[in-house]
């Protein structure tokens, strides 16, 4: 599966890649929101996992973007806003999964597992 992590945090960058890479995925790296749209639209991506606040455009920028593109791409939101307004507005414009920072790693390579096998 290939997997973009959108994520302008290098601690949680590199803790997912890791734990992505060791279960087998294939992981493309992106720094801030506008690399990210910039991936979705020139590579193949399975999955997207994107922070909501990030340098050049947020995580609800890159959902809206993927809907612009009108790719099938699940796409996991991670924030440390875990405030109801936030969360609902992400579900309304196609997230799959969100979860609030700090997280566990394991528990978001559980909720990957849903969208590796359909």
């Amino acid at each position: 599966m290939v997997i973009l992590i959108a994520e302008d945090d290098e601690l949680i960058l590199k803790t997912i890649e890791h734990k992505l890479l060791k279960e087998g995925h294939e992981v493309i790296l992106s720094r801030n929101g506008k690399e990210a749209i910039e991936t979705l639209k020139n590579k193949h991506v399975d999955l997207a996992i994107t922070d909501i606040m990030m340098p050049f455009a947020s995580g609800i920028e890159i959902l809206s973007a993927i809907q612009s593109m009108e790719k099938r791409i699940p796409v996991i939101i991670l924030s440390s806003m875990g405030q109801e307004e936030v969360v609902l507005n992400a579900f309304d414009l196609g997230a799959a999964d969100f979860i609030v920072k700090p997280f566990s790693p394991n528990e978001l390579m559980l909720r990957i597992k849903r969208f590796s096998t359909r």
